[in-house]
């Protein structure tokens, strides 16, 4: 069995994901196959698989710092300590990385999404990793040094959140267009427009029965294991309506857009991290 990787070893992974990561957030295709493979020259007592792994573990410590992470490589938490230490390290002084992502999160104008069927944008939720409870994904209590949170940069971006409601909006008149419910497909309504965003969900919409379908839609243009950022009001409505509440997932936004949904309570099928506190004088 292979011994713990090494400072050079993870120094050398970390730099080389980093590198993919910054094509990608540019648009620029690599080969991960290639990457791995001229890796293993470097880290000779490494197995291809192994190598995989690493990268998984830099995906999760990257959504710790508050960057995304590349499409397919799904996070797994479960990594060395030192691992955090040198991602850390390396993102401090990655000035390309960080141009590219700031770059994406910013953005004000948006490509329109990649749809051909709206329904076939629907899939299965990420499955929720085991070891997740053990270590929390929102840089867990550590100093950090001055690394921005992107992912929460993103999450305020009203152009990609008003984008994301009205692709959901497109996708609601056709499931119910489907399901041969035209009357309620015009009754559809974008409340987050029309009533404004204190309701706790955007989209009011219907089952074919005619019960109301509340819907609070999350958009991002990274992957689908990207934490998303709710309101204690949202875990709240979610909570009073939970048999009609829905919390709708866009991700991959700037590509393939797919979504993935959750009913119910917030606080039921999501695990939820404190992230800012309100605070008065003692």
């Amino acid at each position: 069995m292979a011994e713990n990787w090494t400072r050079a070893e993870n120094e050398a992974v970390v730099a080389d994901y980093l590198t993919m990561l910054e094509l990608e957030l540019v648009g620029q295709s690599f080969n991960k196959a290639e990457h791995n493979r001229q890796l293993r020259k470097v880290l000779s007592q490494r197995s291809k698989g192994s190598v995989e792994l690493k990268h998984q573990n830099i995906s999760a410590v990257l959504i710790e710092l508050g960057y995304p992470y590349i499409t397919g490589y799904k996070p797994r938490r479960n990594y060395q300590d030192m691992l955090f230490d040198v991602v850390l390290a390396h993102v401090n002084v990655a000035s390309g990385l960080l141009s590219a992502t700031r770059a994406i999160v910013e953005r004000t104008m948006l490509p329109e999404p990649s749809v051909g069927d709206l329904l076939a944008m629907l899939v299965p939720p990420p499955k929720r990793e085991e070891s997740s409870r053990e270590r929390t994904f929102l840089r867990a209590g550590r100093s950090v040094g001055s690394t921005v949170n992107w992912l929460e940069c993103e999450a305020r971006n009203r152009v990609l959140g008003e984008a994301g409601e009205l692709l959901v909006l497109k996708y609601e008149h056709e499931r119910l267009w489907q399901a041969k419910r035209k009357d309620l497909a015009d009754r559809i309504e974008h409340v987050a427009k029309t009533k404004g965003d204190g309701l706790g969900y955007d989209v009011l919409s219907f089952e074919p029965t005619g019960k109301e379908r509340l819907i609070e839609v999350k958009t991002t243009q990274f992957g689908s294991e990207t934490p998303f950022f709710v309101s204690r009001n949202e875990v709240t409505v979610s909570r009073d309506h939970v048999d009609q509440y829905h919390l709708y997932r866009l991700f991959d936004f700037k590509r393939d857009a797919k979504l993935f949904q959750l009913a119910g309570a917030i606080d039921q099928t999501c695990l939820l991290e404190p992230w800012q506190f309100s605070a008065s004088v003692a």
